[in-house]
């Protein structure tokens, strides 16, 4: 339900003193949810009030004698038309808004609030292998160590690309914990919301705190799930806001001196071309060497609870075309889940082999779904 100012001043004279018998609300608690409805040129706007007693007396000059419930929402009709406000909360329940309403705005506060930076002791080296990708890190840690001194020619935008498992997000972590400086981390499906403008307003917000707490980085995961070519999807209002506001502010419309985004995808090509071209750099992660997964292997059988009666090599032969992820979670972990149900306490041959088949039917079981 809606409550509009506009058909409460044309309403009949017998609705308009059935409003004046209910209660005059003590307090409105409002937040702002966007608009209902949305194309191609409409612009995303994230409120930010500079004065919130002023705010209080424009909202109630036009919501004057609006009746409110907790649920139902009210729209701007002067600077922002048809801009939403959900009533959060409306005390009493069922009253009416009058010249001694309180009215609280409950946005940009509460979402800044929610945007917390990532913890973590990953350093460069533990990722092993994807050296290129190590080494063009560097570029990144040298300007968020000066960004003064880069100035235009600043590193803003890179894209990780290549398999799952590869170490994408290992990366961006590793390198800003060796900075100690914040990583924003957010998955790109978490974007789409029930509301209009949702998204975008949540790309705005992430921006906004990056660079209050420059040097930082944001990492926004899987962005092929709103950036993917037209050709590909049929493309949603609010996807397509997400996307603008994602273009605005990698274009630097908003100066954001100190932030390095970097979004991860495993389909590059499928990336919309407008997106894609942002990105002053790409950085490929590849599937590690029999020397890299000798490596992996060994780190990880030193942290394993048994003793594994199989080499790291033979393993590593085993494991060709895994990523270090698989190897760890499908390999590893599956042969040791295997030896515990089994009630044994050494991890032999014949549980990688059966950790190795399920790992390949179940590959395999995924390529066919889609045929």
């Amino acid at each position: 339900m809606k409550s509009n100012n506009k058909s409460q001043k044309t309403s009949n004279k017998s609705s308009f003193t059935k409003s004046e018998l209910k209660k005059e609300a003590e307090t409105v608690v409002i937040q702002s949810v966007g608009y209902p409805f949305s194309f191609p040129l409409m612009d995303v706007h994230t409120l930010e009030i500079s004065d919130k007693k002023l705010f209080e007396h424009y909202a109630k000059e036009q919501w004057l004698r609006l009746e409110v419930k907790k649920g139902d929402y009210l729209f701007d009709q002067k600077i922002l038309p048809d801009y939403g406000f959900k009533i959060l909360k409306a005390s009493p329940n069922d009253s009416v808004i009058g010249e001694n309403t309180s009215i609280e705005l409950s946005i940009k506060e509460n979402i800044a609030n929610d945007i917390k930076s990532i913890s973590t002791d990953l350093t460069l080296d533990d990722i092993i292998g994807q050296e290129k990708a190590k080494n063009k890190c560097k570029i990144i840690m040298k300007y968020l160590e000066n960004p003064e001194k880069f100035g235009q020619w600043a590193p803003r935008n890179i894209l990780f690309f290549g398999v799952p498992g590869t170490g994408k997000t290992m990366l961006a972590k590793s390198l800003t914990n060796e900075l100690n400086v914040p990583l924003y981390l957010l998955k790109a499906t978490t974007l789409i919301g029930d509301h209009v403008g949702d998204g975008a307003r949540q790309i705005h917000d992430l921006f906004e705190v990056a660079q209050k707490t420059a040097p930082s980085v944001i990492f926004i995961d899987e962005i092929d799930a709103i950036a993917l070519h037209r050709k590909f999807q049929s493309i949603r209002g609010d996807v397509s806001e997400i996307v603008n506001a994602l273009l605005t502010e990698m274009d630097g419309i908003h100066e954001n001196k100190g932030i390095v985004t970097i979004a991860a995808t495993n389909n590059p090509e499928q990336l919309d071309y407008a997106i894609r071209s942002r990105f002053e750099d790409e950085f490929e992660f590849k599937i590690p060497s029999i020397t890299e997964r000798i490596s992996m292997i060994e780190k990880f059988i030193d942290n394993m609870p048994f003793n594994v009666q199989v080499s790291s090599k033979k393993l590593a032969e085993m494991s060709k075309g895994m990523s270090g992820r698989d190897i760890k979670e499908k390999l590893l972990k599956s042969a040791l889940h295997r030896t515990l149900y089994e009630d044994k306490e050494i991890i032999d041959l014949n549980h990688f082999e059966h950790a190795l088949n399920t790992y390949k039917s179940s590959n395999e079981g995924s390529k066919n779904m889609f045929v």
